[in-house]
């Protein structure tokens, strides 16, 4: 279990006034979870999941990975950003396996465990091509794979299709469900998408604007929906899906509108 309680953070802000980033998150994250939190930009999304990832120490609060309390970055925790970071100086699977490298494990046994992942993300034939010969998706799926490569307990995702095209965005969600469905990780993910949240969450969590803090939770299904059908455009129509895009639309915008006034 990864449990998140009463986490709050400040940051320092100009002229010495302290920013509340988030205000009392608490959240658990069993194993095989896909949870999705969402919210405007500002709500304290990224900084959760910088937390979690031990970027970011609390102000107050804690979080215990199976009941160990994270105080820094770890291979327990694999991470995927918006933006890709992969070494471009470096083929696709030795960026893969630079995780397992900074651990000690021999490149052979961390080469096959690499092409065994970029199988996983449908990349077997671009192991020697470097990231500038690779799209946007295509370097994502590297990333996804980076993340995997060290066998973390959880995946965290910062936005990461948020810079992609909306029909590589639908086949990069379908892919890390198959991820998901694969190697049975948990995942906390972010975005600002209420329908991308909708889909691929079996728990979505809905931020308010600064301080963070959790407003609503659903607990879904339409990502198991998914895996047993395989179609993508019934879900999307389903009077559920559509009643509750709407509901969370109108908790945002509410927030949105306070934060205002």
């Amino acid at each position: 279990m990864l449990s998140v309680k009463n986490a709050t953070v400040y940051f320092d802000g100009r002229a010495g006034r302290p920013v509340h980033a988030l205000d009392q998150v608490n959240l658990e994250i069993e194993d095989g979870a896909f949870v999705v939190a969402l919210g405007a930009s500002g709500c304290g999304k990224s900084t959760l999941l910088n937390a979690i990832a031990g970027f970011l120490p609390l102000s107050d609060g804690e979080i215990l990975l199976n009941g160990k309390a994270i105080s820094g970055p770890g291979a327990d925790r694999g991470v995927v950003f918006q933006k890709d970071t992969l070494l471009p100086w470096a083929s696709v699977v030795d960026n893969v396996a630079l995780g397992l490298k900074f651990a000690g494990v021999g490149r052979r046994e961390r080469l096959e465990r690499a092409e065994n992942l970029l199988e996983l993300v449908g990349l077997k034939d671009f192991t020697a091509s470097f990231p500038h010969e690779l799209s946007g998706g295509m370097r994502q799926r590297v990333g996804i794979a980076r993340a995997l490569a060290t066998e973390p307990e959880i995946l965290l995702m910062d936005e990461p299709f948020g810079a992609l095209d909306s029909l590589t965005r639908e086949q990069m969600q379908e892919l890390l469900i198959s991820v998901w469905r694969t190697t049975g990780k948990r995942i906390f993910f972010i975005t600002h998408s209420i329908e991308e949240a909708l889909f691929l969450g079996t728990r979505v969590i809905v931020m308010s604007p600064r301080p963070g803090r959790i407003v609503a939770r659903y607990d879904l299904d339409f990502v198991r929906r998914f895996v047993e059908t395989g179609d993508v455009r019934s879900i999307h129509l389903s009077p559920e899906f559509g009643l509750l895009r709407e509901e969370i639309r109108e908790i945002l915008h509410a927030d949105h509108s306070r934060k205002a006034a």
